[in-house]
């Protein structure tokens, strides 16, 4: 891949005109390019959690679900995600200035409040219809880890917002997205990097093909919304927070729900990703 050129980008919005654009740029280009950094990042995750459960195991230290937990949380998330979008922006020349990596002020602040409660209604909403309806869904890997492990719950809650929100949305909203509007409009931009995102989960949950497409098809909709808020902001920081607060917030009720219930929750659909 050759290197592309480009200049720091100014703040985004959802007239399809600003933001960081790039007339001269190639769409298939730009589409590669967000399917290869996605790919990447996955692949290099998951070769570092192997390469730490080959080291433990050297060394002789068991591999528990709780140090399963934090090799994905630090390695593939962490290492994996923010590393490669690390990479790309040394790539290209940018700083961080380019995802737009800066204190939230009142108004993004604003933005994560509002967001939260949009994601939240749309999963809720959504999980309400296909409930209704009678289709089968997935569930997550995580949360079934949980389950067993309640204990690696009270990890996941803080991780969400300190190590998973910032990880994935640096990757899948500070490149992909933002590598997409160099040359799409912010509705196709979103919308594509959403799905993309929402797809790479297929693999975390369990359940038939078809019940895990359902719930994917149901995590793009607090996706667009994270694609949304970064859009209008143009802070990382946003959509970082929003996605973790998200996710903390699912974490939280499938703890307390084991706790008091004793029972997996029976919603496949309102889960952490």
């Amino acid at each position: 891949m050759s290197s592309e050129s480009s200049t720091e980008t100014p703040e985004s919005g959802l007239d399809g005109d600003s933001g960081p654009t790039d007339p001269s740029g190639s769409p298939i280009r730009a589409v590669l390019v967000a399917l290869l950094m996605s790919g990447v990042g996955i692949g290099l995750g998951l070769v570092l959690v192997v390469a730490g459960v080959l080291g433990l195991n050297v060394l002789g230290v068991e591999i528990t679900p709780l140090v399963e937990i934090v090799l994905s949380l630090t390695l593939a998330t962490g290492v994996g995600f923010g590393g490669v979008a690390a990479a790309y922006l040394k790539y290209r020349g940018y700083g961080w200035s380019w995802v737009g990596v800066r204190v939230p002020t009142f108004r993004d602040l604003v933005f994560v409040a509002v967001g939260f409660l949009g994601a939240f209604g749309l999963a809720i909403s959504a999980s309400y219809v296909v409930t209704t309806l009678g289709v089968q869904t997935a569930q997550n890997q995580a949360a079934q880890t949980g389950f067993e492990n309640p204990e690696v719950l009270l990890l996941l809650i803080p991780a969400a917002i300190l190590i998973i929100g910032p990880g994935e949305e640096l990757l899948f909203r500070g490149v992909v997205q933002r590598r997409l509007r160099e040359v799409f409009s912010p509705f196709i931009a979103i919308p594509f990097a959403s799905l993309i995102f929402a797809a790479i989960h297929y693999t975390s949950l369990i359940g038939a093909p078809s019940a895990r497409l359902v719930t994917i098809s149901v995590l793009v909709l607090p996706t667009l919304v994270f694609g949304t808020v970064y859009e209008l902001t143009d802070n990382i920081v946003v959509p970082a927070l929003t996605h973790g607060i998200y996710n903390a917030t699912l974490f939280s009720i499938l703890y307390l729900g084991i706790k008091f219930s004793d029972s997996m929750p029976q919603s496949g659909l309102l889960v952490p990703f």
